[in-house]
Parts: structure tokens; sequence; C-alpha cells
């Protein structure tokens, strides 16, 4: 999507700012012995609250309202009877549309317990994110945040999943531009235009490069590392102006 009016900009950051405050109240719920199938309850009921509605479930009828991903999961895991435990790295993904606007945000987290090489992972992944916010540029490279946030993780010994790329959002879930590139991409020659609508989320991992379908399983959602590295993920949505880049998915 590509916006050109404020009433534009106020339907997305107001659909942000309902994802973003439903992600900081699950994460603020999740307790261990709750299973991830409650905590997606309290992110539907949140949303419904506020009018709007999840898009994973409305544009792919996703069996959740919510993706939750418990280690060694990494994205779009469904929510289930698994009992969350204390320690466990866990992340949630929330994406909705109300008044024809979407917006999507993540987080990960550790759940009530502090590890010292989990929290940095957590620390980082969230640093890696706002690297490549700050190399976002009207007219600038579309993967110039992709550079940057993988100059940072090799900086620091990490590495990326490099097949969980970011995408155009604002008028529908996934929309163009397509997979935008969160790692060094020569084949990337698309420019960021005034008004783009798009997020960005990093994959920050301790090994792993890959996600990988879980092949045991009918389960055609959940992805996993291909390796058993810790990874994490932070998304925000933003837009691109000559301003710089608004993000849209902010919970103050």
């Amino acid at each position: 999507m590509t916006i050109d009016s404020e009433d534009q900009l106020d339907g997305l950051k107001r659909i942000g700012l309902i994802v973003a405050r439903t992600l900081e109240a699950m994460r603020g719920a999740a307790e261990p012995g709750m299973t991830t199938a409650e905590l997606d309850a309290i992110g539907a009921a949140l949303l419904e609250r506020d009018g709007a509605k999840s898009a994973p479930k409305t544009t792919y009828n996703f069996p959740g309202a919510t993706c939750i991903s418990v280690f060694p999961a990494i994205a779009h895991g469904i929510p289930g009877k698994q009992k969350m435990k204390v320690g466990q790295l866990i992340n949630i993904d929330v994406s909705a549309e109300k008044d024809g606007y979407f917006a999507d945000t993540g987080a990960s987290f550790v759940l009530k317990a502090e590890d010292a090489k989990l929290d940095a992972l957590c620390r980082d992944g969230q640093k890696a994110l706002w690297t490549g916010i700050k190399a976002v540029r009207t007219g600038g490279a579309l993967n110039a945040p992709g550079i940057a946030i993988e100059s940072f993780a090799h900086a620091r010994g990490y590495t990326l999943i490099r097949n969980l790329a970011s995408h155009g959002v604002g008028g529908a879930l996934h929309e163009e531009p397509g997979e935008i590139p969160t790692w060094r991409d020569l084949r990337e020659r698309r420019r960021i235009h005034d008004g783009l609508v798009f997020t960005l989320e990093p994959f920050l991992s301790m090994g792993a490069g890959w996600a990988v379908d879980a092949k045991a399983s009918n389960d055609k959602w959940t992805l996993y590392a291909d390796k058993p590295a810790p990874t994490v993920q932070y998304e925000h949505t933003m837009v691109a102006t000559r301003r710089g880049p608004v993000i849209t998915t902010l919970a103050a």
C-alpha cells in the first residue's frame, strides 16, 4: 500500500495501536501452565473489543487469532493445548484489520525467567529491528535496512533466517512490495517511495539460517529453525515519509 493522505495514515495508526496493545497485553498475561490457546483467546477478545479482525484468520483461515510460537517453533505457531513453561522462548505475532487497514507486529520474550544468553538475544533482536528502521529513507534502497541488519548481526556473531522476509502491508496483510529481505541481497534493486507501507521483521538467530516445516506432522503452518539454535523475531509496521519512517505499531 502507498498512502497519500493524513486520513489514511490515521487509519493505519488506529489499527497499529490496536495490534501493539494486544501484543503487550498478551505478553503480560502469559503465565507458566497456561496453554497457548488460552493466551490466544485473550488476544482474540482484545481484538474483538476494539472492533478489529484477526488478519491471519480472515486472510488465510489460520486456526487462531494470533500466531504463538514456542521454541523450537519460530514462526506461525498454532495456538493449542501446549502448556507454556518457565524459561521458554516464546514469540507472539499479532496482525489485524479494521476499517480496511492492516497492521502487523511481533515480539519474542523469555517466559518469567532470567537467562543471560536468551535475554541478550532478545535485546539484540530488538536492536537489529531498530537498526533496520533507522536505515529507511524515502528514495533509498529497499534493501538498505536488510544490509544494516546483516552488518549488525554479523558484528555480534548472529545469523539471520533468510527465507522469512518482511513485506508490504496496509491494504492487505501481505501485498506489494513482497518478500523484502532483512539481509543483504545483491539481487534487490527496488526503492522506497514516499508513503510506502511495509513491515520490518528480522529473525535473529544463534546459528540457524533457514525456516523449515515440521515434516513428521500434519501441521502445515508452524515453522522451525533448521538448526536447534534460539531464534527471535521483532516486527513493526511503518510508513516511509520524507521526514523518516512513521512506526504505526507502537503501544504508547
